[in-house]
């Protein structure tokens, strides 16, 4: 299965979703690539859209190799297996932790012109646009966690068997379409998997419904969420 891109990934992920449609869900999007995919999602299932804002902690000479993730609300997972086989010091996890702490507090003024919308008892869907280790979805599930939502599910296109483990016991339910028995790549999984700008993030944001401040689009407008 190719995906032709992320918005159209995930609308094919809603279909596996459609039981959630009548918790008023909360779909959240891990910027920037889980973004469109939350806007697919909410197409399908309705409810609210916001972000959830974590950054990922790559191995330094391999940065798409996931050692660990940080996120808001200083959240923090390491991936042990990652930093034992790679060999990376404590030095330079303290390094590439303190750049991608920038990053996240940069992205937090970018995107977030709003308080995110509350989690506590509401049906939570964290969605990205896939899981290689899983280290960025499991720090989310930690953040969003600690918010006491009534359920949490995370949902993801593509995914590795290794990664769908890591996340199973953080969630009350995981759904994946597509699990190959070796991952490349999550990008393999798509025809167009173009680095997404922050200008693009925020104009998917603004058009999904419930997910600008005050916004609330027509989820019957065909342009909603395109």
């Amino acid at each position: 299965m190719i995906y032709p891109d992320r918005l159209a990934a995930g609308r094919s992920l809603g279909g596996s979703l459609l039981h959630l449609r009548a918790s008023d869900p909360l779909v959240l999007g891990l910027p920037r690539g889980g973004v469109p995919i939350a806007v697919g999602v909410h197409a399908v299932i309705g409810g609210e859209v916001d972000i959830l804002l974590v950054r990922k902690l790559g191995v330094p000479w391999q940065p798409e190799l996931a050692m660990g993730a940080i996120g808001e609300g200083g959240a923090r997972v390491v991936n042990d297996d990652v930093i034992r086989h790679s060999g990376v010091t404590s030095d330079q996890i303290s390094a590439i932790e303190a750049l991608e702490r920038v990053e996240l507090e940069r992205r937090q003024r970018i995107l977030r012109d709003r308080p995110p919308i509350p989690l506590k008892d509401r049906c939570v869907v964290i969605v990205d646009d896939g899981m290689a280790t899983g280290a960025t979805v499991a720090v989310a599930c930690e953040v969003a966690n600690l918010h006491e939502p009534r359920s949490l599910t995370v949902a993801v296109p593509v995914s590795s068997i290794e990664a769908l483990r890591r996340i199973h016991p953080l969630a009350d339910e995981t759904i994946c379409p597509l699990v190959p028995r070796i991952l490349g790549g999550v990008g393999g999984a798509y025809d167009d998997f173009h680095q997404l700008t922050d200008d693009e993030v925020l104009a998917l944001l603004a058009r999904a419904p419930g997910s600008g401040p005050g916004a609330r689009s027509d989820p019957s407008d065909p342009a909603a969420g395109r």
